[in-house]
């Protein structure tokens, strides 16, 4: 038989449980709008029993554990998404950059919204360097009309000037973009070191904890909040270490053991400017998967670098198609010699300064003595409607709404893959919720059973206590 005296510990064993389970109930409720936190419970087991002569008899029980209710598949698959999530963040905001600054010169006034979008995805306007290409060979279609006007010339030279100014802003603009990328990639590789340390240091903090026999949930739910930003820079991979311990891996090459960073990321210029990522020490280039390190890269070295290079090759066809019609002509004057175009692509084409000067040096004759002859302003205006071999037998114009469609294109693609991305991370964040989430009335339920269990539990002490009082009583009477 217990007796009384094991009866009133048993009381107070009791109490302490209950008062463990109403604790760890108010730390749910304290952190239920804390992110990344992970509800938690308090286990109570019975005491072993002892043998009677009427059989077996329990001596109560105690709170013999606080364990946090995760999924670590839920948690895996937050990660992984998470990377995907962040890989097309990247693009569209890279992209997004990109036709912001492109629909300058689409628009005339900067704005990406309402028709202004609608142009960046088809390339057609009035205004833009769409509709600046057109007015400049119906600037040379002027000049064939009225090849002895000087004022004719001076409006296609002026006109020439404005699409060379275009060319020339936006390889300034995508220039831009593509360092203003570089330096996003710099900063996404330092945020991700700093997180390679962090989660390190919460490994030996957790390992620590675990060796001597306490509990590490908050710092386990840090770390995991610290996971999971790392997989929103880049794609991951974590296996067990010992003692809670978690070794993260980027790209096959293992950063962090135990509690050890055994590598850090750089950036590394592979010979051309564009920025890309490789470890610090041993000096392993990386082929990222995912995150928004790997998105920056391939939204600045795909669709980003096509765009120029197609603006490049329309700039410098344009060079040498005008200036080849031009080289057989004659100024009014009867001087021939002088290029249409200086320069070889968007970045450096230029109107001759000597035509802006001098407008009557622009070659629309073929002959040197019939100042009046359209044959070679004639040849430029057609060039306008004429399929160019170099820009795969489109005309400029269309080879420009081409190019400023595929842009559009990569732009929904990624909106529609960022919104689907969200969908899929709500409803992943739901299913976790669900599971390791705090409900306030499931707590509030909790808090009642404890608290009834509790003001049972100081009855039974008082009961006993009252026993104890009448024994001693009978034994002094």
């Amino acid at each position: 038989m217990l007796g009384l005296f094991s009866t009133l510990n048993l009381a107070s064993q009791s109490l302490q449980a209950q008062m463990t389970g109403i604790e760890v109930t108010g730390q749910n409720l304290a952190n239920v709008n804390t992110t990344g936190y992970s509800r938690q419970v308090v286990h109570i087991t019975a005491n072993p029993d002892i043998q009677t002569g009427i059989g077996p008899e329990g001596t109560g029980a105690n709170a013999t554990s606080i364990q946090q209710i995760v999924s670590n598949l839920m948690n895996s698959q937050i990660q992984s998404q998470n990377s995907t999530s962040g890989y097309w963040n990247a693009q569209q905001s890279a992209l997004q950059s990109g036709q912001n600054n492109l629909a300058e010169f689409l628009s005339g006034n900067g704005s990406t919204s309402g028709a202004s979008a609608t142009s960046a995805a088809t390339g057609a306007t009035d205004t833009g360097l769409d509709g600046q290409l057109s007015a400049l060979f119906n600037g040379f279609q002027s000049v064939a009309t009225s090849p002895t006007s000087v004022s004719a010339r001076q409006a296609l030279v002026g006109q020439a000037q404005t699409v060379a100014a275009s060319f020339n802003g936006i390889n300034t603009q995508l220039n831009t973009i593509n360092q203003s990328l570089n330096s996003s990639l710099s900063s996404d590789v330092t945020s991700a070191n700093q997180l390679l340390t962090q989660i390190a240091t919460l490994n030996s903090q957790i390992t620590t904890a675990q060796f001597n026999g306490g509990n590490a949930n908050d710092l386990s739910d840090e770390r995991e909040q610290d996971l999971e930003n790392l997989s929103q820079l880049t794609n991951i991979s974590t296996s067990s270490g010992n003692n809670g311990a978690v070794n993260v891996t980027i790209a096959g090459q293992t950063l962090v053991s135990g509690n050890t960073v055994n590598d850090t990321l750089q950036t590394y210029d592979p010979g051309n400017g564009n920025l890309l990522v490789q470890t610090t020490h041993g000096q392993v280039n990386l082929t990222l998967t995912g995150g928004s390190m790997q998105g920056t890269i391939d939204a600045r070295d795909g669709t980003l670098a096509t765009l120029q290079s197609n603006l490049n090759a329309l700039a410098s066809t344009l060079i040498t198609q005008v200036n080849s019609v031009n080289s057989a002509g004659y100024g009014l004057t009867g001087t021939t010699g002088n290029s249409f175009f200086n320069g070889s692509d968007a970045s450096t084409i230029t109107v001759n300064p000597a035509l802006a000067n001098n407008p009557s040096l622009v070659q629309a004759s073929a002959s040197p003595t019939a100042p009046g002859d359209n044959t070679v302003a004639l040849q430029l205006a057609q060039l306008g409607t004429a399929p160019q071999a170099g820009l795969d037998n489109q005309t400029f114009n269309g080879s420009y709404a081409s190019t400023v469609a595929d842009l559009g294109s990569a732009l929904d693609d990624a909106n529609s893959q960022v919104t689907n991305q969200t969908t899929v991370t709500n409803m992943l964040a739901t299913q976790r919720g669900s599971i390791s989430g705090v409900s306030v009335d499931q707590e509030m339920t909790n808090m009642m059973t404890y608290q009834q269990a509790y003001q049972a539990s100081a009855q039974l002490v008082t009961t006993v206590n009252t026993m104890l009082t009448d024994t001693l009583a009978m034994k002094t009477s």
